[in-house]
């Protein structure tokens, strides 16, 4: 008895056994390894002198690295611009400037390589801004006529305001999930040298809708717009690029308090957009 009650214990814990094997098995199959984020990109930025400037570059840094967190990819910045060389840009599938651009000439030609080898870049505001004379001249060609298309700038609006903006390609995968129009944040608007619309290689994606007239409050006239075509973001169908003219926050700077009056992405249809146009130049 003893040996018969010795071989029915051993088969009935033999099986309790791979009962346990079969559930172990089993739950474990249905944990997948953690995905590897889909693509990396890198925010170059100055963040000096302009405290809008500052501020718009705080906030972008703290919103892209939560939408980064939460929709697979990798958001890093640097303030280095020598890290725009072949070897540390090879690791980035998108590149975008926050608030400037670089000066060198090595900085520009890996910036430019980059581009033409199938780089993708996006860029803010003060990232388009060059004029003769100032600390950021029209001495890059390529850059402003070429890849940008716009040329250089020849005036804003004062002091930042809301704006209406019109989509003008609707069928862009950037702007499908957006409104026919919609009202901005807050924003210090640019115009520029070149009328983007008589270029073939641009394709405008975002406009100051003319209900918006007059724009800005001055007090210098020349900085409140009555009338006139502005983009205020596009691309180049020869590149993978966006550029969008958001990117200036409101301050105090009359009564010395320099608190923030307003900030750029805290517009659902904004913040839309712009991570649209991020998983489109990703090629998600």
């Amino acid at each position: 008895m003893q040996n018969l009650d010795s071989r029915a214990s051993s088969g009935y814990y033999g099986r309790i056994f791979y009962i346990l094997l079969s559930i172990i098995l089993s739950v474990n199959s249905s944990f997948k390894p953690e995905k590897e984020s889909d693509f990396k990109v890198i925010a170059f930025y100055s963040a000096r002198n302009d405290k809008a400037h500052i501020s718009f570059v705080k906030e972008a840094k703290s919103w892209f690295s939560g939408v980064a967190a939460n929709n697979g990819f990798v958001f890093d910045t640097t303030r280095n611009w020598n890290d725009l060389n072949p070897e540390f840009l090879s690791g980035y599938r998108i590149v975008i400037f926050l608030d400037s651009r670089p000066e060198s000439t090595e900085q520009r030609e890996a910036f430019r390589e980059y581009m033409e080898k199938g780089g993708a870049w996006m860029g803010f505001h003060f990232a388009a801004f060059a004029l003769t004379p100032s600390a950021i001249p029209d001495n890059w060609e390529w850059y402003q006529d070429q890849f940008l298309g716009c040329g250089a700038y020849t005036g804003n609006t004062w002091r930042p305001t809301s704006a209406l903006l019109r989509v003008e390609h609707r069928k862009h995968p950037a702007t499908k999930k957006l409104p026919q129009k919609f009202i901005s944040s807050p924003n210090e608007w640019y115009k520029w040298e070149n009328d983007l619309r008589m270029d073939k290689d641009i394709e405008i994606l975002l406009s100051v809708d003319p209900s918006s007239f007059p724009l800005g409050t001055g007090p210098k006239k020349h900085e409140i717009w009555h009338d006139g075509y502005y983009p205020v973001a596009w691309t180049n169908r020869n590149y993978k690029m966006v550029y969008i003219n958001m990117g200036h926050n409101d301050i105090d700077y009359e009564t010395g308090t320099n608190r923030e009056l307003s900030f750029t992405f805290t517009n659902k249809f904004q913040n839309r957009f712009v991570l649209d146009c991020l998983f489109w130049l990703s090629g998600r």
